[in-house]
């Protein structure tokens, strides 16, 4: 079948209902300490992967079986598993690109047959979270680049190229693309979109497309 585009998601309140690090801030108590430095980051007084490594950093102990516990409780968001089906049955290349971690991503990507998934990689040893990420960071312009990295290696023209995502850090994916879709988005998203949805069923992206 003959490729028809590429649409890549973002993942936390986008693909599945909710945001990964928060929840695993809660199973470490560290909740409020979390919400600082997110709102320190959003606020411009730190970057993407300043503030990355100092949440991920308050991790450090958690045991990788109780992690695959809160990981097997996220839910896909309603519509999600069809809106894939969909589009690969259309003939488009589908993926994930994500500022959350592997342990999801990988998850996501073997239960909905996606293409290709990017994320921050946790290191763990001795069966816990060592508190750091290693390889790429997944920073708004890390994104971008995946975005046209993909899109070169199968030969597909950035204009045929598709985002939906919810937060800033798709940005750098969204200035790239050909067509971006605002899910259930916040506000700085919504201005950079072609597209804003906000009923929670993916299903209505496949109007768009």
């Amino acid at each position: 079948m003959r490729k028809r585009g590429l649409v890549l998601f973002d993942l936390d309140s986008t693909l599945i209902e909710e945001e990964t690090l928060d929840e695993l801030a809660k199973l470490a108590g560290v909740e409020e300490e979390v919400k600082r430095i997110t709102r320190d980051a959003m606020e411009g007084r730190i970057n993407y992967e300043e503030s990355l490594k100092r949440r991920v950093s308050l991790l450090k102990g958690l045991a990788v079986e109780d992690v695959m516990k809160v990981v097997s409780r996220l839910k896909l968001t309603k519509g999600a598993r069809e809106t894939v089906e969909e589009l690969k049955s259309r003939g488009y290349v589908v993926g994930v690109i994500s500022g959350g971690f592997n342990i999801v991503t990988d998850r996501v990507k073997r239960d909905l047959g996606l293409d290709y998934a990017y994320s921050n990689e946790l290191v763990v040893r001795e069966g816990r979270l060592t508190g750091e990420v290693r390889g790429r960071v997944m920073s708004p312009s890390a994104k971008g680049e995946i975005l046209e990295e993909i899109a070169g290696r199968e030969k597909i023209d950035l204009k045929d190229t598709i985002v939906v995502g919810d937060g800033a850090n798709d940005i750098g994916m969204f200035r790239r693309a050909g067509f971006r879709i605002a899910f259930c988005a916040k506000e700085v998203l919504k201005r950079e979109a072609d597209v804003v949805i906000e009923r929670r069923d993916l299903r209505e992206i496949l109007k768009y497309i």
